[in-house]
């Protein structure tokens, strides 16, 4: 469940916010009619990060590596490019 929170009522009753997050509660915090940030439980911020990070890695070791011609110090430091 998701409740929207403004940051002076947040700021006011953090303590109870925070107890309410434990128990499984999601809050949103908006400022000026705009959402600035979101607090959830740990545990499911946690598991959407590993996935995330899963995905990334599986992602990255079946993408081609790009290949690359190496460079010698004098076109690295030339001040014009090679045409």
């Amino acid at each position: 469940m998701q409740e929207s929170v403004t940051a002076t009522e947040a700021n006011r009753n953090f303590a109870a916010l925070l107890r309410h997050v434990k128990e499984g509660k999601t809050y949103l915090i908006t400022s000026h009619g705009r959402t600035i940030a979101r607090i959830e439980p740990a545990d499911d911020a946690d598991a959407q990060r590993a996935e995330a990070h899963r995905a990334l890695i599986e992602r990255l070791r079946t993408q081609p590596g790009a290949q690359f011609v190496p460079w010698t110090r004098d076109e690295l430091y030339d001040d014009e490019p090679n045409e």
